[in-house]
C-alpha cells in the first residue's frame, strides 16, 4: 500500500525568560524539504542522499521484509501515543539533552541506557571522525565522555528545528524489566558499580532496610533487588527528581510522543536494526559491535530469576510505573510475572 508522505513534528521556539520548545498545532510534511533539495544540495557537497531521504525513498517503493518492519513500528508507536497520552507539559532544553547528534551523517539519536548505548556512542564517534574507524577501539569510559558528542539541547531553537527537520531520528529500546534487571545488576550488584553504591544504595539501606551494618550504611554495596524496586516505588524518590537515567522509563527520556522517530530499534534484534540504521547512514560497511553469544537468553534468564521472588503487589505497581514503555514500544507483558 502506498504510503502518504511522512510527517514529522515540528518544535516551535518561546522566549519565555529562557527558551522553550514548544510542538507545532500541526506536524511538518517532509515532501517539501525533499523537492525543494533544502538537504541535498549541502549534504557531503551533494554526493549523496540523507539518511532521511534514503528512507523516504524506501517507503515509497516495494519495501524489504525489515523496512516494513520499521514503517509498522513507527505506525504503532503514533496510534499508541495518539490512544495513551493527553495534554502534555512543554518541551525543555534539558529534555533534548539524551538526543545526541552527527551532523556529518544527519542523524538524531537517543540514548536509552542498558540498550546497547555504550555501542551506538562507539560507532557515532567513529561515523563523525571523533574516534578510530573501529568502534570496538574506543574504551567505555571515551565513549560516555562528555562533550564527546554534541546533544540537542546544544543548539539553539532554530537549529534544533531544523535538525528535526532534516536528519533521521532514532532509538533503541528494550524489554522494561529485562533492561531494569541489567540496570540493577550493572549498577548496584557489581564491584564496577562502587560510584553508583555509594551514590544510590547506601540511600536505598538507609531508607528501607531496618537496622543496617555501618558496613552497609557506609558502602551501598549490597542492596537486594526487591530494596531497589522499592526504592523506585517509593513516593520520596520521584519527589527527589527525576529517575537515574540508567532505570528511567524510555519514554521520559526520548519523549517518543512528542518528538517523531523515523526508526526504532529493539535490543532483541540488535543486530538487524543496527544494520538496518547503518544502511541508511550510508556506512554498510562498518559493523556494530555485537554481544557476546548467548548474552541475549542470559539476560533473560537472570531477570525472571530476580523477579520469582518479588509478589505479585509489588510487580503490579511496578507494571504500573513501566506501564507506558510497555504500552508504546509495543511489548507484552513477561511470562513470569504474575499480574492480575
Amino acid at each position: 500500500m502506498a504510503s502518504p508522505c511522512w510527517r514529522r513534528r515540528a518544535l516551535a521556539a518561546a522566549c519565555l525568560g529562557s527558551a522553550l520548545l514548544l510542538l507545532g498545532a500541526a506536524p511538518r510534511a517532509l515532501c517539501p524539504v525533499f523537492e525543494s533539495n533544502a538537504v541535498g544540495t549541502s549534504w557531503l557537497g551533494g554526493k549523496r542522499r540523507s539518511p532521511l531521504q534514503m528512507l523516504y525513498d524506501l517507503d515509497q517503493g516495494p519495501r524489504s521484509a525489515l523496512a516494513e518492519v520499521h514503517r509498522q513500528r513507527r505506525e504503532l508507536l503514533h496510534r499508541a501515543c495518539s490512544r495513551h497520552t493527553r495534554r502534555q507539559r512543554l518541551l525543555r532544553p534539558e529534555d533534548l539533552r539524551h538526543v545526541l547528534v552527527d551532523d556529518a551523517r544527519g542523524l538524531l539519536y537517543c540514548y536509552v541506557p542498558k540498550v546497547a548505548c555504550t555501542n551506538w556512542k562507539r560507532v557515532l564517534l567513529a561515523l563523525s571522525g571523533r574516534g578510530p574507524g573501529d568502534p570496538r577501539a574506543i574504551p567505555a569510559p571515551d565513549a560516555h565522555a562528555p562533550g564527546r558528542l554534541p546533544s540537542l539541547a546544544d543548539f539553539s531553537p532554530a537549529e534544533v528545528n531544523r535538525r528535526l527537520r532534516t536528519y533521521l531520528a532514532f532509538l533503541f529500546v528494550r524489554e522494561p524489566f529485562e533492561r531494569l534487571a541489567s540496570a540493577y545488576r550493572n549498577k548496584l550488584q557489581r564491584p564496577w558499580g562502587a560510584a553508583f553504591q555509594r551514590r544510590f544504595g547506601t540511600d536505598i539501606v538507609r531508607r528501607l532496610r531496618p537496622r543496617p551494618s555501618p558496613d552497609a550504611l557506609a558502602r551501598g554495596h549490597d542492596v537486594r533487588f526487591a530494596e531497589f524496586l522499592a526504592y523506585l516505588l517509593d513516593p520520596r524518590t520521584r519527589r527527589d527528581g527525576p529517575l537515574n537515567e540508567h532505570w528511567e522509563r524510555a519514554h521520559a527520556l526520548c519523549h517518543p510522543c512528542r518528538l517523531r522517530y523515523d526508526v526504532v530499534g529493539k535490543f532483541e534484534t540488535l543486530a538487524e536494526d543496527a544494520a538496518f540504521v547503518l544502511g541508511l547512514a550510508g556506512a554498510s560497511g562498518l559493523r556494530f559491535p555485537e554481544p557476546p553469544p548467548g548474552a541475549r537468553a542470559t539476560a533473560r534468564d537472570r531477570a525472571e530469576r530476580l523477579f520469582r521472588d518479588i509478589s505479585p503487589f509489588y510487580q503490579q505497581r511496578l507494571f504500573g510505573l513501566y506501564k507506558m514503555d510497555f504500552l508504546l514500544f509495543n511489548y507484552s507483558v513477561p511470562s513470569y510475572l504474575r499480574l492480575r
